[in-house]
C-alpha cells in the first residue's frame, strides 16, 4: 500500500514478513476499536501490522520502510500506540 489511496495502488509487493490471512483473522480481534471520535480511519490496519513486522524482521530503520507501505510516521505511531499489546503478547 502506498501513500496514495488504496485504489491507486491495490497490489503491492509481497514480503516474507507479511502475515497470512489466518494470522490476520486472529490479530484483528485483538486490535482495539477506534473510539469514534476524531477523523475516520484512513489506513489499512493489516498493512500497518505488516509494516511493523517488516521492520522487526528486517531490522531496518522506520525511515527506511519501502514506499509501498503506509508512511513511516503513521506506522511508528501505531507501533507506539500498540506497544503494551505487543508486550502482553510476548509475556502473557
Amino acid at each position: 500500500m502506498s501513500r496514495l489511496p488504496e485504489i491507486a495502488n491495490p497490489h503491492r509487493q509481497h514480503y516474507p514478513s507479511d502475515m497470512s490471512d489466518r494470522e490476520w483473522q486472529v490479530l484483528r480481534r485483538l486490535i482495539p476499536e477506534p473510539s469514534g471520535f476524531g477523523h475516520p480511519l484512513m489506513v489499512n490496519l493489516r498493512e500497518i501490522i505488516n509494516a511493523i513486522f517488516y521492520v522487526q524482521r528486517s531490522g531496518c530503520q522506520w525511515e527506511m520502510l519501502p514506499h509501498d507501505f503506509p508512511p513511516h510516521p503513521t506506522v511508528y505511531g501505531y507501533f507506539r500506540k500498540w506497544q503494551p499489546l505487543w508486550d502482553l503478547a510476548k509475556n502473557p
